[in-house]
């Protein structure tokens, strides 16, 4: 069984490159445009072994998408990545804070 990624950015160039990127190599790609639609897919009983999601999105953000993710016991423990751009240790430690691992 191939090591499932969810990636979670409302840029379709960003998906793109990541699926992209990451089908090459052998993973297994998901990839939702927004938080609430990363949510659904969770909820429905996808299990991905990482997730990788933006911050800034439409309709639910990565942070309030990752705090809902740490609620859910199957995905507790789920590691999961913010690519954004943005800069601001604030912004870090509010990831950090959520449940983000890095």
């Amino acid at each position: 069984m191939a090591f499932s990624v969810l990636v979670v950015d409302d840029s379709p160039t960003m998906v793109m490159s990541l699926k992209t990127t990451l089908t090459m190599r052998g993973f297994q790609v998901e990839t939702a445009g927004n938080g609430r639609a990363a949510l659904d897919k969770l909820q429905s009983g996808l299990k991905p072994n990482l997730m990788l999601t933006d911050i800034n999105m439409p309709v639910m953000g990565g942070m309030e998408l990752i705090r809902n993710i740490r609620a859910l016991p199957d995905l507790k423990f789920v590691p999961i990545l913010t690519l954004t751009t943005e800069t601001e240790a604030s912004k870090r430690e509010e990831g950090k804070r959520a449940g983000a691992t890095g």
